[in-house]
């Protein structure tokens, strides 16, 4: 939920805090999604929108997520953790404060990654494409 200042705070995971994105930290966010390797579209676009997560530990971006805006909620366009932290919740972070935000949360994920999803509360359904897509 926004503060004052426009700022949403989410959870902490192991001493990061999860809030929206600042235009600032547009290339922090950029350089997470690529060496994750994954195209979340447009970054500045969806930090404008205040559809853009960052996980924080200290004043170092650790994790990002990037959400398209939906009919009816959001969907995860990216999602991902510098790899010096993934296995310590920042992930789970990530997603838990964005689904508090919508309605509705989509993904859609390949299939090594279904563990993740389940865990988070997704109802899990195969796609067309090899993918599969989840709905929380």
């Amino acid at each position: 939920m926004s503060d004052g200042d426009g700022s949403r705070d989410g959870g902490q995971s192991d001493g990061v805090v999860v809030r929206e994105a600042r235009p600032d930290e547009r290339v922090a966010v950029r350089r997470v999604v690529d060496a994750a390797m994954l195209d979340p579209g447009d970054v500045a676009g969806a930090i404008a929108r205040g559809d853009a997560l960052v996980a924080v530990a200290g004043d170092r971006v650790v994790g990002a997520l990037v959400l398209e805006p939906r009919d009816h909620g959001a969907h995860v366009a990216a999602v991902a953790v510098n790899r010096s932290r993934r296995g310590q919740g920042v992930g789970t972070a990530l997603v838990e404060t964005a689904a508090e935000q919508t309605d509705r949360l989509t993904a859609a994920f390949d299939p090594d990654v279904r563990p993740f999803y389940e865990s988070l509360g997704f109802d899990i359904e195969p796609g067309d494409d090899g993918r599969l897509r989840g709905a929380r």
